[in-house]
């Protein structure tokens, strides 16, 4: 069944937050602001799947559509609805309707868990009921409240003076608006450092920093204080994969940025981030991109010196 797609033109915040991320993101690309946190992005046609680690955030689509695939689940949105990722999160992202007259313009701003506990605490905000599975990342509407102090806070980018005072409350009640809507029983389990899910937080900043090493699922789960059975099994309620193939994925995306910024190939840049057999890095490489390394970064760099 096909849903109605919402027409910025007839909402007045998602008209406004439109004209205002065109206006501070005027060309292709990922925009720094001078608000701590806060990036705008913009793309003027359908873009190739991207994989990244998708850092905690809140993304907002004020024009186009976006999917995001976290091994194999597909989540595609508009701006009928956000999307709040909770833990850093290998996934692959692509701008799918995006034209040069109508360009895809995105609103993310990055989430620290702790401001969300503070918050929720001074305003009583009660515990989420339930307490089954989590997912790191979830799609919910945007309600014209959460819209509202949205473009209230790229609005601020037009008066820099204002930003270091007003930004702040505009962001303060963005967070509250997201822990009393839609997503906010996910949302306040992150407020709550929830013991399973900070258990998961902290096996995920593990293997992040460790990823080059043999993965030892005992060692991980003492450091993280849980039994290996149970680690595997919240992780993956969390990140929809196990330890083992989340820093798989953390390995084979640093090898493609080292092939790709620093001309290594790809027997060295197998061997830079763990693997000690080149079969095993080019085999496992293939199925994540879809092709064999030389065939990928060839491809990727085409396709950058095209839209150079």
């Amino acid at each position: 069944m096909t849903t109605a797609r919402p027409d910025p033109a007839l909402n007045p915040h998602l008209s406004e937050l439109a004209t205002l991320v065109k206006r501070h993101a005027p060309t292709d690309g990922l925009h720094a602001t001078a608000i701590p946190r806060l990036v705008l992005i913009r793309a003027s046609e359908p873009t190739l799947p991207l994989h990244a680690l998708h850092a905690p955030a809140l993304c907002i689509v004020a024009q186009g559509r976006k999917q995001v695939l976290l091994a194999g689940e597909s989540y595609v949105y508009g701006p009928d609805q956000c999307l709040v990722a909770s833990v850093d999160l290998p996934v692959t992202g692509q701008v799918v309707e995006a034209t040069s007259a109508r360009p895809y313009l995105c609103f993310r701003l990055d989430l620290e868990p702790g401001q969300l506990g503070a918050l929720m605490m001074e305003a009583r905000l009660e515990a989420p009921a339930s307490r089954g599975r989590v997912r790191g990342l979830a799609l919910g509407p945007v309600g014209a409240p959460l819209l509202d102090a949205t473009a209230r806070l790229v609005r601020l980018l037009d008066t820099p003076r204002d930003i270091p005072v007003l930004a702040p409350l505009v962001i303060r009640e963005i967070l509250y608006r997201l822990l009393s809507g839609e997503n906010s029983a996910r949302l306040r389990q992150i407020a709550l450092a929830d013991s399973r899910l900070e258990s998961v937080t902290r096996a995920i900043h593990w293997l992040k920093a460790h990823y080059t090493a043999p993965l030892r699922i005992e060692r991980l789960a003492r450091t993280v204080h849980m039994s290996p059975s149970a680690l595997h099994h919240h992780f993956k309620s969390v990140t929809a994969m196990s330890p083992l193939q989340y820093q798989k994925q953390l390995r084979l995306q640093e090898a493609r940025r080292l092939m790709l910024a620093q001309a290594m190939d790809a027997a060295m840049a197998g061997h830079s981030v763990g693997y000690e057999s080149s079969s095993q890095f080019s085999r496992e490489y293939s199925r994540l991109f879809g092709a064999p390394p030389s065939r990928d970064i060839a491809r990727l760099r085409e396709s950058l010196a095209v839209t150079a």
